[in-house]
This record gives structure tokens, sequence and C-alpha cells, in this order.
């Protein structure tokens, strides 16, 4: 139950009416106010109960995880989404037999996921989240093989003195391969190129 009418005798009354319905707190809901009702005289004659329309607000959070779960459902018939929050960063950790179909070949299927429920969520809200969708750890996974990489091709940009450029990646994963060679004073790191083709190229320090 999403929605509900209500009356009372004062407006107020009306409205915790609902709320005890919809079991929800004030501040999860919008009130439309129907008619505000009349005491009437001596409080009897004449009077009018209040009557209120109130609906239970959109959850974008939740909406998303449902998102995720239609789309998912297209590629495997049973997947769960678990939803972790923490302050502004939301993860949505997908689980299912078939996971690998929701990851795609190095994460693109899961990153345009990612892609869709962080444009989703912040048109939604005022609040800017930070979001991730994870399928399994894939993430930690991915992140250890970055940093593996970005370590190899740092000696390697060191050993011919040129620079070396990394495959196109979305900027979490440029973030990683700068962060894992940022203690590196014998190489600097920038990213280069525009979007979707920006990627991270590692030059040898001067």
């Amino acid at each position: 139950m999403k929605q509900v009418t209500a009356s009372g005798q004062t407006v107020e009354d009306a409205v915790q009416s609902a709320l005890i319905q919809l079991n929800t707190t004030e501040d999860q809901v919008d009130i439309d106010v129907i008619d505000e009702g009349k005491k009437g005289v001596l409080g009897i004659f004449g009077a009018k109960r209040a009557i209120v329309k109130v609906k239970v607000k959109d959850d974008p959070i939740e909406d998303a995880a449902n998102y995720l779960k239609q789309i998912a459902a297209t590629f495997e018939s049973d997947v769960q989404v678990q939803t972790t929050i923490d302050g502004k960063s939301i993860n949505y950790e997908l689980s299912g037999e078939k996971i690998a179909m929701l990851i795609g070949k190095r994460g693109q299927t899961l990153n345009a996921l990612q892609h869709l429920v962080q444009v989703m969520i912040n048109r939604s809200t005022n609040d800017r989240y930070r979001i991730v969708v994870d399928a399994e750890g894939y993430r930690n996974r991915r992140k250890e093989t970055l940093e593996q990489l970005a370590h190899r091709l740092a000696d390697k940009a060191i050993k011919v003195r040129k620079n070396v450029s990394l495959e196109p990646m979305p900027s979490y994963e440029r973030k990683i391969i700068h962060s894992a060679l940022q203690d590196n004073e014998k190489i600097e790191t920038f990213s280069d190129g525009s979007e979707p083709n920006r990627h991270v190229v590692i030059k040898p320090a001067r």
C-alpha cells in the first residue's frame, strides 16, 4: 500500500490515521489536504470531518534496486540485489547462478548498469550519491588486477623511457591506476583523451 485517504476530527487526526495504516512516519510521506473539516456548533452540530490523502514518497534507492532486478532478470532468472548504504555511498551487490553475464567483458555490462543507476538516483534527489554496482566481489578482483597492471606498466615505462598508455577505462578505474602509482617517484600519471576513450598515461619522470 503506497497511499491512503483517511479522515479525522482534525487534519492532524486524519494524518495520524493514514500514517498508522501505511506504517510509516510523516517525514516519509506527501500529504494532500482534501478537506480541512469543520468543528460545527458546540463541536457537534454541523461538524465535518477532515479528509487527507497521504502518499508514501518514492525512495530512489529502493527504486534503483528494483530497476536492477528488472534488468538483471533479462540475463538471469534469479538475481538477488543486496543494498548497503554508508553515508552518501550506496552499494548494490548482485548475486545469481549466471552472474558472469551481468559482469560482461572486463566489467563492461556491470559498468553500464552502474552508470544507469547513478543517473537514475541523482536525477531523483538533490543529494549526490556515489553508486557502486558490484557482482559477487568482481570490483575487488578487478581492483587487484588493475593495480598489478599499473605496476607492471610503470616498470615498462621506466625501462623503455617512453610513455605507456593504458586502455580506455571509466573514471573510477583510472583513479585506481593513479592511486596505485602515486608513491612511485620514477613515473607520473595523467588521464588523456575524451570519454568514452579517456585513458591513463604513465610517463617516466624527468
